[in-house]
């Protein structure tokens, strides 16, 4: 757990008090189902994905390079992932649905980005993400999906 200022610790509960839905914290078969959406994405789509941890409140995911835009490659992973949590009944917000209609979006706006340029810091990504579920108490996460690193050389490719 980060330790958080007191003006911080108010900022958060402002935050939160200003959500629509309460606060997403998935479950271990919802994260089962996540990973099976990046899966099937990343088969269909041809997309390298190098790390991925699947926490109660992040996802964490190291991503090669591809001819889409990494904010366009995002959210269809996030739609992958949310069309498996539907067909499994699992989506976290299910009860917040209006009748007839979908759940509403469990994913944040926007994501967090950091593009790696060097052989170093995406080995150093790759680790921080397979230590994450780790330092936060959990079982260590391996994908079968996953595609091994094999350095920069293999398969690099540059956006247009």
């Amino acid at each position: 757990m980060i330790d958080l200022t007191e003006d911080e610790r108010a900022q958060r509960e402002l935050a939160r008090a200003a959500l629509l839905y309460p606060p997403v914290r998935l479950t271990g078969l919802q994260a089962l189902s996540i990973a099976k959406g990046f899966a099937t994405a990343a088969a269909k789509n041809g997309y390298s994905i190098w790390a991925c941890s699947i926490m109660p409140e992040h996802v964490h995911l190291v991503i090669g390079r591809h001819t889409y835009k990494v904010e366009q490659l995002a959210n269809l992973l996030k739609g992958a992932a949310t069309r498996q949590l539907n067909e499994d009944h699992r989506h976290p917000l299910a009860e917040c649905a209006k009748p007839g209609q979908r759940p509403p979006c469990m994913w944040a706006s926007r994501q967090w980005k950091v593009y790696l340029d060097r052989e170093e810091a995406i080995e150093n990504a790759i680790a921080y993400v397979l230590d994450n579920p780790i330092k936060e108490g959990k079982q260590p996460q391996r994908w079968s999906w996953i595609t091994p690193y094999t350095g920069l050389d293999a398969g690099w490719t540059t956006y247009h």
